[in-house]
This record gives C-alpha cells, sequence and structure tokens, in this order.
C-alpha cells in the first residue's frame, strides 16, 4: 500500500511536512499512494512555479475531485480547465477587481456587527439557562456570518443565516459538510471504484448529497431569474458575482448555477475555517489576542455603535493584518491540492508521464523550515510586522506562502476573503476574550474540502468591557 497507510494515520499534510524536513529532493519527491500509485510532492518554488505558471493548463484537476465535490460545488471555475477556465476568469474578474473589494467592507464589517450582537446575546441566554455556560461553538457562528457575506456580496441577498441557524441553505449546508461513517467509506471507495459510480449508491449519504444540490440549485435558479429580470427592465444591476457574470452575457443560466455554486460553498466554508483556527490560535496565544484587541479598540468603533468602517480603517492595522496572514500561513484551510500531467512533461526537468497525479501541499510548504527558517512551525505574527515584511512574512519567495495558490489558477477571491476575515476577527476579538473550552483535548483535524478541528471548536467567550 505505499505510504498509504502513513497519509491515512496522521493529519492531513503532516506526512508531507515531514517529507518536505527529512528526504534530501530537489524540488519534487517521489512517493506511493494506495496500490502503489506513485505520486509527486513538489517541494519548492521552483517546481510549484512551473506547475502553477509556467505549465499551469498542463496539469488538471483529477476527475475524482471534480465527480467528487462536484456535486455540491458545481462545476464552476474552481474546476473548469483550459480555455474554459479562461475564460470564465475573465468575465469573473470584474467583480474581485480591488476597487470593488475596497467598497465592499461596509458589508463585511455590518455583518461583523450583527454576528458579534447574537453571540452576546447567545451568551448571556446560555448564561441565565439551568446550566450556565460561557461557552459557544466557534465553527457554527463563523460559517453562518460567512455564508451570509458571500449571499449578499456575491449575490445580492442575504441567507439570514447569523438571524436563524435553521435557515434552509445554512442546514443544508451544516449537513452535507458533517461527513459521517459513510462519507468516509465512500471516500475510500472512491480509491477503487469512479465516483461516477459510487454517487449512485442508493445510500443515505448520497441521498443528502444529491438533496442538498437540488436545494442549492433551486436557490440559485431563484436568484438568477431575479437578477434577469432586473437586468430585462433596464435597471441597474449591482457589482455583485451573478451580476457582472449575467451583465456580461458569457454565461447560460445553468452556467451561472455552477458558479453560484462553486462561490457559495467554497466562499464561505474557507473563511469560516479560517475564523475557526484564529479562534483556536488566539486562544492558545493569550498574549497576541491581548495585543491585537488593543489595537482593534484604540483604532475601530464598537460592533455595538452605528459608526462604519471603510477599508483604509481596517487595512492601516499592521497587527490585524499580521495575525490574519500568520493564521492563513499556519493553517491553511485548504491544506493540499491535486494536479494530474494532462500530457506527457516535466517538472524541473524530471519526465512526468502522463497521468501522474502531482501534491501541492499548501499546509507543508507555509510551514517548512527551508522557506520560512527554524521558527516556521511556531505561531508568530511579528514575522509580519518587520521592515518590508507585511506581504511577505520574511520568506524570499511568494511561493513560500501558497493558502491562494498562485498564477492563472490562483484563487480569485482572495482580496474578498481576507477583507472579509480581518472585518469577522476584528469585531470578535474587540469583543470577546476566548478561551480553548477543552485546553488539553487532542487536536484531531476533520478533513473535508477544508481541514479543521473534529466535531467543531467549542471556546470559552468571556464578553470585554470598556469598548
Amino acid at each position: 500500500m505505499g505510504h498509504f497507510a502513513k497519509i491515512r494515520k496522521e493529519n492531513t499534510g503532516d506526512p508531507a511536512r515531514e517529507w518536505i524536513e527529512t528526504v534530501p529532493n530537489d524540488g519534487i519527491i517521489y512517493y506511493r499512494f494506495a496500490f502503489n500509485q506513485g505520486r509527486v510532492l513538489l517541494t519548492s518554488p521552483k517546481a510549484l512555479a512551473e506547475v502553477l505558471v509556467t505549465k499551469n493548463y498542463e496539469f488538471i484537476k483529477p476527475n475524482t475531485i471534480r465527480d467528487g465535490i462536484g456535486r455540491i460545488l458545481g462545476i464552476g471555475i474552481l474546476l473548469a480547465e483550459g480555455d474554459e477556465h479562461k475564460r470564465q476568469r475573465r468575465l469573473l474578474m470584474p467583480a474581485f477587481h480591488f476597487r470593488h473589494v475596497k467598497d465592499l467592507y461596509p458589508v463585511f464589517w455590518s455583518k461583523a456587527q450583527e454576528v458579534t450582537q447574537a453571540m452576546m446575546t447567545a451568551l448571556q441566554l446560555s448564561q441565565q439557562s439551568e446550566k450556565p455556560s460561557s461557552v459557544q461553538e466557534i465553527t457554527n457562528w463563523a460559517s453562518r456570518a460567512t455564508l451570509d457575506i458571500i449571499g449578499i456580496a456575491g449575490m445580492g441577498k442575504d441567507f439570514g443565516a447569523v438571524a436563524n441557524p435553521n435557515s434552509e441553505l445554512n442546514a443544508t449546508y451544516r449537513k452535507i459538510f458533517s461527513p459521517n461513517r459513510a462519507a468516509q467509506i465512500l471516500q475510500l471507495l472512491g480509491l477503487v471504484i469512479p465516483f461516477s459510480v459510487l454517487r449512485r449508491i442508493p445510500i443515505k449519504r448520497n441521498m443528502d448529497v444529491d438533496d442538498a444540490a437540488q436545494t442549492i440549485k433551486r436557490i440559485a435558479r431563484d436568484i438568477i431569474q431575479s437578477k434577469r429580470q432586473g437586468l430585462e427592465k433596464s435597471e441597474r444591476t449591482d457589482v455583485d458575482i451573478v451580476s457582472v457574470a449575467l451583465e456580461s452575457g458569457g454565461f447560460s443560466d445553468e452556467d451561472l448555477v455552477n458558479q453560484m455554486m462553486t462561490f457559495l460553498a467554497a466562499g464561505h466554508e474557507t473563511t469560516a475555517t479560517s475564523m475557526t483556527w484564529a479562534a483556536y490560535l488566539l486562544s492558545k496565544h493569550p498574549d497576541v489576542q491581548k495585543r491585537l484587541r488593543e489595537e482593534i479598540r484604540a483604532n475601530l468603533p464598537s460592533p455595538d455603535s452605528t459608526a462604519q468602517i471603510t477599508s483604509t480603517d481596517i487595512d492601516r492595522l499592521p497587527y490585524l493584518n499580521a495575525v490574519c496572514n500568520e493564521v492563513l500561513r499556519f493553517y491553511a484551510p485548504v491544506p493540499m491540492t491535486l494536479r494530474v500531467a494532462a500530457k506527457d512533461t516535466t517538472i524541473l526537468g524530471h519526465f512526468i508521464p502522463k497521468g501522474t497525479v502531482v501534491l501541492m501541499c499548501p499546509s507543508a510548504i507555509n510551514t517548512s523550515k527551508k522557506l520560512w527558517g527554524d521558527d516556521a512551525q511556531e505561531f508568530n505574527p511579528d514575522r509580519w510586522m518587520g521592515a518590508g515584511c507585511a506581504n511577505t512574512g520574511g520568506a524570499d519567495s511568494n511561493y513560500s506562502f501558497l493558502t491562494f495558490l498562485h498564477g492563472p489558477r490562483s484563487c480569485i477571491g482572495q482580496a474578498f476573503a481576507k477583507a472579509e476575515f480581518a472585518c469577522l476577527l476584528a469585531a470578535w476579538v474587540g469583543r470577546f476574550d476566548m478561551e480553548l473550552a477543552n485546553p488539553d483535548a487532542k487536536l484531531e483535524l476533520q478533513s473535508g474540502v477544508t481541514a479543521r478541528p473534529k466535531g467543531g471548536l467549542p471556546v470559552k467567550l468571556t464578553a470585554v468591557e470598556g469598548w
């Protein structure tokens, strides 16, 4: 079984991190997956640059990924390939232009205010119950806030998940993003049986995913229809993802459904995962949390006030942005990504036959001592605070930070995600002191589209007065 037993046993990315540090290599490491399938792990900036930029369309997403997550994420920009991907990215880019993202900061802050106030209310109710508690499950709150944000900024619709955790779309995503035993078994079977076959097996997990996909598609179609009617009446449309895509004229309604599925799922789950890891790391490092709170309170209005903020208010806070960057480095929401050689090719002069699976592992690259120094595996926001380090963290190469990938297939929503993350984190840390409810519990990861603490993250929240 090659190295498969080790890969299955350890947290996602841990074997790759170990190999990068201990196995002599010149940028690539050859290893064996299940059934001795040969795979290639990229370990150096030069190797990553070749696959992500120079030859990016020679390495495509595996069919197993398309068939496995395509049901929920849709076949949108994330899974499109070649010329079709180029076309989609060109048409969607206006919705992610940096000037447009700057205009969205008040939207992000408004939802950050709402979720912070909702958490305060939940905390007060919990403390007044028969069994008083100050513990809240953080992933739940983060997911609800980010789902609402992608709804407002991406589709012009507030899904109301913060106000109502049982809202249709939130309940749908929570069900399918909480893998059960059946989901794990299907994932293992996918190593030998195509997902196109597995998805037809009449078991509850498949039925749940199919039902979820139909719900998401129905909601997406309703939004598209409403937007299209407005466009036909010559009403001014918003600069959200759906409006930009509609006005481009380059997408059919079914194409748009796929794009919406992509942005809804990937757009909210990744940032929610980062919020969860931020709460975890700040709970483990109270000194960092205290210093961050002081900067936030000295420069931003309380979430309880009606005062709004601009992009400048957030972007000028060096420690907030340093903490956000360090969280994204230390715990990449998507810890690994796969490609397959679409034809015979080479990487750094090494022959790579068509069909070879290539692994890029942000969680390993982001914490490589060879790229980040001896403290690479320590949480240290100050690495982003030095002169000239605000965008690099002191690393010599851009490819040392792989969270959003690079090149034509890099995350189109990177600026959106970072701004949303900063606004949410500022409101939370400004208002609450956070401690782990179970500080001695062993950290286990739940792997899926993203990697986050298994079973969620219970955190003891204490409202800090004076803001």
